[in-house]
C-alpha cells in the first residue's frame, strides 16, 4: 500500500511537487521516491508490505528500461502470473510483475490482475502513459484535468496543493447532503474526480476493461463452492512480509474473516455507552485470538473528526470513519496489514430493509427508494435519481438495487476504510470485495437463495456455522454504532443527527461561514 502522485504539468516545480507528495507521507512513511522526465513528474510514498528490501522502492524501472511504474496496492496472483508468463523476478514484489507483464502484453495485462491496485506506467521513449485502477475501486485514485494537463493522486489534498482547484461541485455537494457520499466519480470539488473503477487510460482515451454484468441462472451454487471462494479469498490476502491482523466487530462478516485468517491479533472499538465488545469477545474466545478493545469518548470523537477533515481536505462520509481511524492507531502497534469485512452485505443482501422492499415491489420508484436509503432531511429526489442513473436500465427493482449497492454504495465504504486506516500507515484488505470470481458468482444469485427461509445472509451463516459461536450466527445485524445523539446532546426527536454531522464536516472543511441552508436545490 502506498501513495502515488503524477503530473504532466511543466509549470510545477520539483519543490512544489515534492511538497504535495509529502502530504501523503502517512500512506508510505518507509520510502520516498521522485522522478522527473522533461515535464513529467512521478512521486511515490512506500509502505513496505511485500519484499521490504529497498530494491523494490519506486519509481521502479522495467528490466529493459523502456518503462517506469508507480504503483499502489496488492496483486495477489503475481507469483502465478510470473510463472505463467516466464517472467524471472529480481524481487519478491508485485510491482515488478505489473511493469514486466505490461511490457509483454500491453494494456491487456490489467485483465489478469487479481487484487486492489492503482498505478501509472510510463513509456520512456514515446512518453505515452498507462493508468489503471482495480475492478471495484478498492484503491483510491483521483484525477484533475485541465486542457492538456493530467494530474493524478491517491489523495485529494496533494492535487489541491498543486492546482489550488477549490471550486465546489454543486452536484457533488448535493449528493453528500442527501446520500452522505459521492457518486458517478464526483467529489466535493468541481475539477477533481475519481478515476473510474474497472477502467484504464491509454493513448489519450479511457477504456472500460470490466463491468458488473448479471447473467442470471437457475442453478444455485452449492455451499462448498461458496465456502471455497470465500476461504481462498481470505487465504490469498494473508500474503505479506509484515504482521497481519483482523478487525472483529462480532458481526458475521468480520467474524468469518478473523476465523479463517487464523492470525493472532483481532481488534474492535466502541464507546462505553455503545459497543459490541461482548460479541467480539465470543468470537475471539472461540478462535483463540489475542483480542484488543479500543475505547473512544465523545470529546475524542469530535477532535479526531476535525483532524481527519482538515488532513484529507474532504468531508467524512459516515461517523464511524472516526472509529476506524482511532482503532487503527492501536492496530499499527502490532499490525501493518488488517483484514476488514466490507462487501459482504452487498454480496449477500445484508441490508434487509432495502433488499426485501426491492424484491417485493413490482415497479421501481425512486421516491420510495430515497425514503429507505437517504440520510439527509432535504427532499432532493433529483440527486437520488442522478446517483441511480447508471443502473436504471436494469429491468427488475432487485437488480437495480443489487447493482447499485455492489458498485456505487460499496465505493463509499471502500473510501471509508482506506482513508481511515492509511492515515495510520495501515493497509486494509477486503476479501469480500476484490475477489471478482466471488462477486460475479453472487450477483447472479436470487434473493431467495441469499435470504433462504427468511434468514438474512443465510449462505454465510449456514456455510460457516461450524467455526463461529451460535450467538454470532443468530444475532441481528446492527451496523457500526456511533451514538451521535449523545455526542451532539440531541434530545429533540425531530432533529436528524446526520444533518448536524454534515454541517460539522462542511464547516470544518470550508469555514464557519459555510451554511448548508444556502444550498439551492
Amino acid at each position: 500500500m502506498c501513495g502515488i502522485l503524477f503530473t504532466n504539468n511543466i509549470n510545477y516545480s520539483k519543490e512544489k511537487f515534492i511538497a504535495a507528495l509529502e502530504l501523503m507521507n502517512h500512506r508510505g512513511p518507509d520510502a520516498t521516491g521522485h522522478l522527473q522526465i522533461n515535464n513529467f513528474q512521478f512521486g511515490h510514498k512506500r509502505l513496505k508490505i511485500l519484499d521490504i528490501d529497498n530494491r523494490s522502492n519506486q519509481p521502479f524501472y522495467s528490466k529493459n528500461h523502456k518503462f517506469v511504474i508507480i504503483f499502489n496496492g496488492e496483486i495477489y496472483n503475481y507469483a502465478e502470473l510470473a510463472k505463467l508468463h516466464n517472467i524471472e523476478m529480481n524481487t519478491n514484489c508485485d510491482t515488478e510483475l505489473v511493469v514486466e507483464l505490461f511490457s509483454i502484453l500491453g494494456p491487456k495485462c490489467i485483465e489478469l490482475f487479481e487484487g486492489m491496485f492503482a498505478f501509472i506506467i510510463f513509456d520512456l521513449s514515446s512518453h505515452n502513459f498507462f493508468i489503471g485502477r482495480d475492478h471495484l475501486g478498492v484503491k483510491p485514485l483521483y484525477i484533475y484535468t485541465l486542457n492538456d494537463e493530467i494530474t493524478i493522486s491517491s489523495e485529494i489534498a496533494s492535487i489541491l496543493q498543486l492546482t489550488n482547484s477549490t471550486t465546489i461541485d454543486q452536484i457533488g455537494l448535493r449528493q453528500y447532503l442527501k446520500l452522505r457520499t459521492f457518486f458517478n466519480n464526483r467529489t466535493i470539488y468541481k475539477d477533481i474526480s475519481f478515476f473510474p473503477a474497472g477502467t484504464y487510460y491509454y493513448n489519450g482515451q479511457f477504456h472500460k476493461y470490466w463491468s458488473l454484468v448479471g447473467n442470471p441462472t437457475s442453478n444455485e451454487p452449492n455451499d462448498e463452492e461458496i465456502k471455497s471462494l470465500v476461504t481462498e479469498s481470505v487465504k490469498k490476502r494473508l500474503v505479506s512480509d509484515v504482521a497481519v491482523g483482523s478487525f472483529l466487530s462480532g458481526g458475521i462478516d468480520s467474524s468469518i474473516i478473523a476465523a479463517l485468517s487464523n492470525k493472532p491479533d483481532t481488534w474492535t472499538i466502541g464507546f462505553n455507552e455503545s459497543n459490541e465488545f461482548s460479541y467480539a469477545k465470543l468470537v475471539s474466545d472461540k478462535i483463540n485470538s489475542n483480542h484488543h478493545e479500543t475505547l473512544i469518548n465523545k470529546d475524542e470523537f469530535s477532535e479526531i473528526a476535525k483532524f481527519m477533515i482538515k488532513k484529507r481536505k474532504e468531508p467524512l462520509s459516515v461517523p464511524n470513519e472516526v472509529l476506524l481511524y482511532k482503532m487503527s492507531i492501536d492496530v499499527k502497534t502490532k499490525n501493518t496489514v488488517i483484514l476488514s469485512g466490507e462487501g459482504a452485505d452487498e454480496l449477500f443482501f445484508g441490508y434487509d430493509r432495502i433488499f426485501s422492499w426491492a424484491h417485493n415491489c413490482k415497479n421501481f420508484k425512486i421516491e420510495e427508494f430515497a425514503k429507505l436509503y437517504s440520510y439527509g432531511n432535504n427532499s432532493d429526489i433529483e440527486i437520488v435519481e442522478n446517483a441511480l442513473e447508471p443502473f436504471l436500465y436494469l429491468k427488475k427493482p432487485i437488480e437495480i438495487v443489487a447493482h447499485f449497492f455492489q458498485i456505487a454504495h460499496l465505493h463509499g465504504l471502500l473510501r471509508r476504510v482506506d482513508n481511515s486506516t492509511m492515515l495510520n500507515s495501515v493497509e486494509a484488505r477486503v476479501p469480500f470485495v476484490d475477489n471478482i470470481n466471488l462477486v460475479e458468482k453472487m450477483i447472479n444469485q436470487s434473493y431467495d437463495y441469499k435470504t433462504k427461509n427468511g434468514v438474512i445472509k443465510s449462505p454465510l451463516k449456514r456455510i460457516f456455522s461450524d467455526i463461529l459461536p451460535d450467538e454470532i450466527i443468530n444475532r441481528k445485524k446492527i451496523g457500526f454504532p456511533v451514538p451521535l445523539n449523545l455526542i451532539y446532546n440531541i434530545n429533540d426527536i425531530k432533529t436528524n443527527p446526520m444533518d448536524i454531522w454534515f454541517d460539522f464536516n462542511l464547516k470544518n472543511l470550508f469555514g464557519n461561514d459555510f451554511n448548508i441552508n444556502d444550498i439551492k436545490i
